[in-house]
């Protein structure tokens, strides 16, 4: 076991240096099977409805906002999750009396995995450090991975979304 103390430091040392010229960030996976009663998701937009049944002049139960963070129900999820016409059946929490309902699942991210920022990092407009910056996040924001691709995550910005570089 000691042998291979030193094969851990070294790893450890070229995993710092390499974060040192670029965005250093926490990645916090997303939940495996069996971990919590259903999937959680995240709001991508500002405002959404969760609804009585699924449809979009189906009564409002309750307005989600922009990083709410619904639970999606359903049987082997995500992929049988309860879906109906688009919209997919959530809790607003883990107790027998938290609202329920339905929402659109065009506006969510099931199960994302996150990235936590470690220091100020640069978005992007695109997946280039030449494309311009869209915004600036502070140390500690975090935000929803849409997509990895090359060297860089696609993140979800209240609405819209921009790239980070790994």
């Amino acid at each position: 076991m000691k042998k291979f103390g030193w094969l851990t430091g070294l790893t450890a040392l070229i995993l710092s240096l390499l974060c040192i010229g670029g965005a250093c960030a926490e990645i916090v996976a997303p939940y495996g099977p069996g971990q919590q009663i259903g999937y959680p998701a995240v709001v991508l937009c500002e405002k959404l409805t969760l609804r009585e049944k699924p449809g979009a002049s189906s009564k409002s139960v309750q307005t989600l906002n922009y990083g709410d963070q619904p639970i999606v129900i359903g049987a082997d999820l995500p992929a049988g999750a309860r879906e109906e016409n688009g919209f997919v059946y959530c809790t607003l929490g883990d107790s027998e009396d938290s609202p329920c309902g339905w929402i659109n699942k065009d506006y969510i991210a099931v199960n994302p995995a996150w990235y936590v920022t470690e220091k100020t990092t640069a978005v992007y407009a695109w997946n280039d450090t030449a494309a311009p910056k869209v915004a600036l996040l502070d140390r500690g924001t975090r935000l929803a991975i849409l997509k990895e691709e090359g060297g860089g995550y696609l993140v979800s910005l209240r609405g819209a979304a921009g790239w980070i570089r790994k």
